[in-house]
């Protein structure tokens, strides 16, 4: 069995690169007292230097890419992260696409530059609005755009996050999913894997949960949901929170 993986969204936070250090810092100490865990940092661009060279178990994360470099003002290129040692990268967070209108079409783009740099893409995907029991079919679109120009052999070395709009806590009304529909979601997941590049390539990506993530729900997710880890936000930025997270995924 592969470690399970903790990806820390920090998103626009903290404030401060020595808030930033901290934080890492109570990443670093919790790991060191923990196996059989990988954790990815994913700090705001502005702290990534900084953050990765404290570092010494985890693995540094960017929370998003350009496709290219050039004239894009405000955007961060694929090589300027690849110098920064960065070697996970979020794309197609729900958030962006929200508040930047991120297509499937432009995520495409930027998992395929992302991917051909060498440093592995953790793909957001995620509905909405859910009615019934059944993952809506958006899940399979948004996974099938953004990855269905890639090699075989590429697919199989992302990471997909299935994160539901309506479970991330940052939104109103928010509440985590339950293992057992995380589980469904993955199995969805692997079903579309597996059409689009065969069942054992399909089973080598590893499929997250995110949304309301917390000490109090992760076992459930790991355990009943078989989910292979975790995308965190809130609990991320939370330094007792996140030290008992890896906590009990070390232990599960």
């Amino acid at each position: 069995m592969n470690a399970p993986i903790l990806v820390f969204n920090w998103k626009s936070n903290p404030e401060s690169i020595s808030d930033a250090l901290a934080l890492a810092g109570a990443v670093e100490r919790a790991l060191a007292r923990s196996r059989g865990v990988r954790a990815v940092i994913a700090p705001p661009h502005p702290f990534l230097h900084e953050v990765g060279k404290r570092l010494k178990r985890a693995f540094l994360g960017a929370q998003d890419s350009f496709w290219g470099k050039g004239p894009y003002t405000g955007e961060v290129s694929p090589d300027q992260l690849k110098a920064m040692s960065v070697r996970y990268c979020i794309l197609g967070h729900s958030e962006r696409r929200i508040y930047q209108g991120e297509t499937d079409e432009i995520i495409k783009k930027k998992v395929a530059a992302v991917a051909g740099r060498g440093i592995t893409p953790i793909l957001c995907v995620g509905e909405r609005e859910r009615h019934g029991r059944d993952i809506p079919a958006i899940v399979g679109d948004q996974i099938r755009t953004a990855i269905g120009k890639l090699p075989p052999g590429a697919v199989s070395k992302i990471l997909i996050a299935y994160e539901p709009v309506w479970a991330i806590s940052t939104m109103v009304g928010a509440r985590p999913d339950d293992p057992e529909s995380a589980f469904r979601a993955k199995m969805y997941i692997r079903r579309v894997l597996s059409d689009m590049v065969g069942r054992k390539k399909a089973e080598r990506v590893p499929v997250l949960y995110g949304g309301s993530v917390s000490p109090a729900n992760i076992t459930g997710f790991l355990k009943d949901g078989e989910m292979d880890g975790a995308l965190v936000g809130g609990a991320g930025l939370d330094r007792q929170k996140l030290a008992r997270i890896i906590k009990i995924v070390a232990s599960r």
